[in-house]
């Protein structure tokens, strides 16, 4: 698959502060992922060294093969879209004037700026002052304008900031367009729950290094993640279907009429087959699969513990 960008063994460092360390991700086409970490974990530095905002100490930064901050970096640029975590505007401008300085700054026609407002829902008070906006219209008119220019990569930190929860469905819907057309999104945000079935990988950051990279499944083999299945059987038979579990299974709870079972995820489907085998025995099957806050917690807690005993 095509790379769009990429940090290549990046390092940048403020005076006596390392903010990133070493990181290497790739972005690819048509791909979302989710850039993770508490704040101070450097997931800003990255997107400004992805802007050309600022360059690296060390290691590389591409855009479309370009550096961002080199000679040929408006080049790159151009094929950006960027929504900062705190938008601002000017007050005494419309939306519709504060599209065409974008769309000027950009170099690209105007024709399409009533399309973009309308898009997110704002094309009704496109000649209203920006002052006048709520947080979440400020929001939504930020949208927008990274949006101009159709832009290949599209970074988005905390998108949803502000918004209401239909405001947010409609914002990872824009995102699900924008990967349908082959554009590639970076999406920086602590909602974790909410942003985990919207993208393709996650990219977990922590005290300025890379801790993990990739799709959930990916992130839940490498942390060793747990399966709990709480089952519900016929009374008097939970010895007959631990008798049928696979080996790596454990038991975490035990009565007379249910289970609750621990499983590495990779033996998901043996575990459901043995089940399924067992007939009417099993009454009522419940899959808890752990999602990207808990991942999360369990790779940021793992890198602690290897600095600790290192």
């Amino acid at each position: 698959m095509t790379i769009v960008a990429e940090w290549n063994g990046v390092t940048r460092r403020y005076g006596a502060v390392t903010a990133v360390q070493d990181i290497s991700l790739a972005l690819r086409a048509g791909e979302a992922t989710a850039l993770v970490g508490h704040n101070g974990a450097g997931k800003t530095t990255l997107i400004k060294l992805m802007l050309g905002l600022v360059r690296p100490d060390a290691g590389a930064v591409r855009v479309l093969g370009v550096d961002p901050a080199g000679a040929r970096g408006a080049q790159a640029r151009r094929a950006l879209g960027f929504l900062p975590e705190n938008v601002a505007f000017h007050g005494a401008l419309t939306a519709r004037e504060s599209m065409a300085f974008y769309a000027r700054l950009k170099r690209v026609p105007l024709r399409e700026n009533d399309a973009l407002l309308e898009r997110v829902g704002i094309a009704h008070a496109a000649d209203r002052r920006v002052a006048t906006y709520s947080k979440g219209m400020r929001q939504r008119l930020g949208i927008a304008q990274a949006l101009i220019g159709e832009p290949r990569l599209l970074l988005f930190d905390e998108p949803t900031s502000g918004l209401d929860p239909d405001s947010r469905a409609e914002v990872y819907e824009t995102i699900d367009e924008l990967r349908r057309s082959g554009a590639t999104v970076l999406v920086s945000t602590h909602a974790l729950e909410e942003v985990e079935r919207r993208v393709d990988r996650a990219a977990i950051v922590h005290r300025g290094r890379l801790v993990a990279a990739g799709s959930l499944e990916e992130l839940r083999r490498g942390a060793g993640a747990q399966l709990r299945l709480r089952v519900r059987v016929r009374d008097c038979t939970t010895s007959t279907v631990l008798a049928r579990m696979p080996a790596t299974v454990r038991v975490a709870a035990r009565d007379v009429a249910a289970l609750t079972l621990l499983a590495p995820v990779e033996a998901k489907m043996p575990v459901l087959r043995a089940l399924g085998a067992l007939g009417d025995i099993v009454e009522d099957v419940e899959i808890d699969t752990p999602g990207l806050q808990q991942l999360y917690r369990e790779w940021i807690e793992a890198s602690d513990a290897e600095v600790a005993a290192s």
